[in-house]
């Protein structure tokens, strides 16, 4: 009698049923370029994204959207008018106080776009970038706030645009994940696996967290005694397992875990050497301010170049500790200079490969933080603001040196040229060549997409 290590063959296991590989596709598990293409969509200037997420929400009114007339006005308060009927989570006064800015802000690069001195190193090349000083959301509390930026809900179960976007064009790179997260900072807020989860969509589209200590990713290192070899034969038997019953019952996420089990199988031998980061030279670890073995921004950062590099389409760095309810002097000084090197470094690095043209850089948070203080004196802090923040986007397909948009003169609302997450998710597809309205898939008898009922690309950013 055969055992099954002799009997199952990995073309065995690939032919054995034409249902359930064959829904899968040969292409899919062994590594195609792109699961499917998009009928009447733009041409294509990205070809990937890095989303710089910062966690908490970064304050607008100090970073890059300065308010001369809220200075001003320092310590008034604000005008009735403006708060009447909006709820905050933090703030109980019916007229908080008008609070300005304590940073300074200065015309940077050619195009002389005023930048706090919280940013100098993005200062620097701002001329690459487009600043949204007019982006608005519909909630003001982290977790939905969050899951709406990043999923077009507010709602658990939606996919988020990283797993839309392995969903509708694919990886580059069968090795790796179409879709990797890695995360930093201080962690007052939890990140949720929601937040880059798959949704409705089929599992093995959603993010993968690496590590930049430790194992690069959790669960995918062969137990000690079992070699490559033994782990081969194992999934072989897992995947053949999980086709026969496939056979039985048609559920398509088997089909998923298949996918998966290769996967894993295959960055078994890619992940090591991918996160390796010694061996990039000193001048550009140095130009990051990556060190060793550390959970850091700029470790991510540099990591994230390296995974753009080979094929990840969506890239996705969370930096937590951003929500300054208190204490936001100090706080956003050491958030701020924390990613400000990194993030100067990665454009200059992109640049300087020829990948910044068609590799899309997102900058931004959940919301801003309102242009009046909670509480008073030096511990002060800023609440939750979704009616009017900044974003950022450079590289493929983005305007360089060029604000769009603008807030009321306190800050509080988006004014003119207002970009909803709607319209944000929109001109991120529309960059990688993608129709907004028609990725969509058919769940619970209606299409869903990720821009749900609206949306418009913001072309007035677009180069």
């Amino acid at each position: 009698m055969m055992n099954w290590a002799q009997e199952i063959t990995r073309r065995k296991l690939l032919t054995a049923s034409p249902f359930s590989i064959g829904s899968l596709g040969l292409e899919s598990l062994l590594g195609s370029n792109e699961k499917f293409s998009l009928i009447g969509g733009p041409a294509p200037k990205a070809k990937r994204v890095i989303y710089l997420f910062m966690s908490g929400g970064p304050s607008h009114v100090d970073t890059f959207d300065p308010k001369p007339l809220l200075n001003k006005r320092d310590g008034e308060k604000v005008p009735a008018e403006i708060v009447r009927n909006h709820e905050f989570a933090m703030i109980k006064e019916s007229q908080p106080l008008l609070k300005g800015s304590d940073w300074k802000f200065y015309k940077k690069g050619n195009s002389g776009i005023e930048v706090s001195e919280l940013f100098p190193e993005v200062g620097e090349v701002i001329d690459d970038i487009t600043v949204i000083r007019s982006v608005y959301s519909d909630t003001f509390n982290h977790d939905p706030a969050v899951m709406f930026m990043n999923t077009g809900s507010v709602r658990f179960g939606r996919p988020s645009l990283g797993a839309w976007l392995s969903y509708g064009i694919g990886s580059e790179n069968k090795d790796l994940p179409a879709f990797v997260v890695l995360a930093s900072g201080k962690n007052r807020q939890p990140l949720l696996d929601s937040y880059w989860g798959s949704g409705f969509l089929p599992a093995e589209h959603q993010g993968v967290q690496f590590r930049t200590k430790g194992d690069p990713v959790l669960f995918v290192k062969n137990p000690d005694g079992v070699s490559r070899e033994e782990r081969r034969r194992q999934v072989d038997l897992i995947n053949w397992m999980n086709a026969k019953r496939f056979d039985a019952v048609s559920d398509p996420e088997i089909n998923a875990r298949i996918s998966q089990y290769e996967l894993a199988f295959r960055m078994q031998m890619s992940v090591p050497e991918l996160t390796d980061l010694s061996s990039e030279p000193e001048y550009i670890k140095n130009s990051y301010g990556s060190e060793p073995n550390a959970v850091s921004f700029a470790n991510n950062c540099l990591l994230a170049r390296r995974l753009a590099e080979r094929g990840v389409r969506f890239i996705q760095l969370y930096d937590k500790g951003w929500d300054s309810h208190g204490q936001i002097v100090s706080d956003h000084t050491e958030r701020c200079k924390s990613v400000d090197k990194p993030i100067a470094a990665l454009l200059k690095d992109l640049k300087q490969r020829g990948m910044l043209d068609d590799t899309l850089v997102i900058w931004g948070g959940e919301f801003g933080r309102t242009p009046m203080s909670q509480g008073s004196g030096k511990g002060y802090g800023r609440d939750h603001h979704p009616h009017g923040f900044s974003m950022w986007m450079a590289g493929g397909g983005i305007r360089g040196g060029h604000v769009h948009g603008a807030t009321d003169d306190f800050g509080y609302f988006a004014a003119h040229n207002r970009v909803h997450v709607h319209d944000l998710n929109a001109t991120i597809l529309h960059c990688l060549g993608i129709e907004h309205e028609r990725l969509t898939f058919h769940h619970q008898g209606r299409d869903f997409k990720l821009t749900d009922e609206f949306g418009k690309v913001v072309k007035d950013i677009l180069s």
